[in-house]
């Protein structure tokens, strides 16, 4: 029976040391021309202390005139090679694997990053405050695109890391392809379920096709999108039907975009209360996938929670997001049994009644949470430690600064 410090042998033949994956968490701490620097080193070098079986980088963009938020990492050739190489190896100085989360923002870009318009399947503006219209991609951007997620990939092995993660969830450029409500295309790129898959399935091939046997590839995927008329459970279903064939090595299981955050714990209290908020889908799956381990993440929080998860074949692995930047050490306390429940720490704006009736409070309220952390991986980053005191009038101001007049557009997550 497996149990939490069970290592786990990937189809590719790379083996986890153990079942805890700190997941993806947008770092923000690129330098001004998005390239690594040393305070990811020290970020990734507490992370990598902390006893985590695998660890999956933030976003790490494909295109520089294409990002989700300042500070993105930016991967379209090898110019960078030596800072990401030194990455990869603080990361993995204490024999911990770390892959490289690849991303597309689509139309969840950041107008303040990019100066221009937003492109995306469709032109369909997301439904966030201050989003523009994206314009549509023409088939050659596409191809494009795609190919640029392959180079991305291709230098990373390069660089060192163990694999890469393609992003397909929350709300990002293939997401935006999978769903029916930001995909109206009537090309090959669209319409039914074949035509919105194509996308994704696309970008895996290629990637798998440029990169050696042994290095990893595994994908992120939404259950579903929690939006009325969007994509459903039986279509993700679908999609990893499709892609089990493909080559991958895992497959993590989220949920929820920034339109209908359910990956970062807008749920309802009962919900929460199960911990994990994506594991009924993910037994609904397992057969599908055949060999190919499946990692979820998403509300767990207890040992008790985790470690029957695995026991019972429901997962193979656990993905710990938010508990792992104000404990960095999350995954050595539950595996030392020094830990039964890890916390997660949430913010919220107050004079309730007055910013009710002028704004939508779960949307403020879920970025402020998202800046606080920012902060708090930010501290990280410049070797300093969690500051669980911090108000929301800092966070709010730091949150400002950083990303100017998109400041209230919740563009946080991996």
């Amino acid at each position: 029976m497996n149990t939490l410090d069970t290592p786990l042998a990937l189809p590719n033949g790379q083996v986890l040391p153990n079942r805890l994956m700190k997941s993806a968490l947008s770092e923000a701490l690129g330098d001004r021309n998005n390239s690594p620097d040393e305070r990811l080193g020290r970020l990734y070098s507490t992370w990598g202390r902390g006893g985590y079986g695998l660890m999956i980088t933030g976003n790490v963009m494909v295109d520089r005139a294409q990002l989700g938020e300042p500070g993105n990492i930016v991967i379209e050739d090898a110019r960078d090679l030596d800072a990401l190489s030194r990455w990869a190896k603080t990361a993995q100085d204490s024999g911990v694997p770390i892959w490289a989360q690849l991303n597309h923002p689509g139309r969840q870009a950041n107008p303040l990053a990019l100066g221009h318009t937003p492109v995306a399947p469709s032109p369909v503006a997301p439904n966030l405050p201050g989003a523009r219209t994206p314009r549509e991609l023409r088939p050659a951007e596409i191809e494009e695109i795609i190919e640029r997620f392959a180079t991305a990939a291709a230098v990373c092995e390069s660089a060192g890391f163990n694999g890469v993660q393609v992003q397909g969830a929350h709300g990002y450029l293939i997401s935006q392809f999978l769903s029916p409500l930001s995909n109206r295309r009537d090309d090959d790129w669209g319409g039914d379920l074949e035509g919105r898959m194509r996308f994704g399935l696309e970008v895996v091939r290629r990637i798998r096709a440029r990169v050696s046997p042994g290095f990893a590839v595994g994908v992120k995927l939404n259950s579903a999108d929690f939006q009325r008329g969007g994509f459903t459970e039986d279509e993700s279903r679908a999609v990893l039907a499709s892609l089990a064939g493909e080559g991958i090595d895992l497959i993590e299981v989220s949920g929820g975009s920034y339109e209908s955050m359910a990956m970062s714990g807008a749920a309802a209290p009962s919900t929460r209360a199960r911990e994990a908020y994506f594991l009924e889908y993910a037994r609904t799956v397992r057969e599908l996938v055949g060999d190919i381990p499946l990692a979820v993440t998403g509300g767990f929080r207890t040992h008790e929670a985790m470690q029957g998860a695995v026991q019972a074949g429901e997962c193979d692995v656990v993905g710990i997001g938010r508990p792992t930047i104000t404990t960095p050490d999350a995954a050595r306390l539950i595996l030392d049994g020094r830990a039964e429940t890890l916390t997660a720490h949430r913010i919220s704006y107050g004079m309730r009644g007055l910013l009710g009736r002028i704004a939508d409070l779960k949307a403020l309220d879920g970025v402020l949470d998202l800046s606080w952390h920012t902060d708090q991986i930010h501290r990280l980053g410049n070797g300093l430690r969690p500051d669980l005191g911090r108000g929301r009038l800092a966070t709010t101001i730091a949150m400002v600064r950083r990303n100017g007049r998109t400041s209230f557009r919740a563009k946080r997550g991996g």
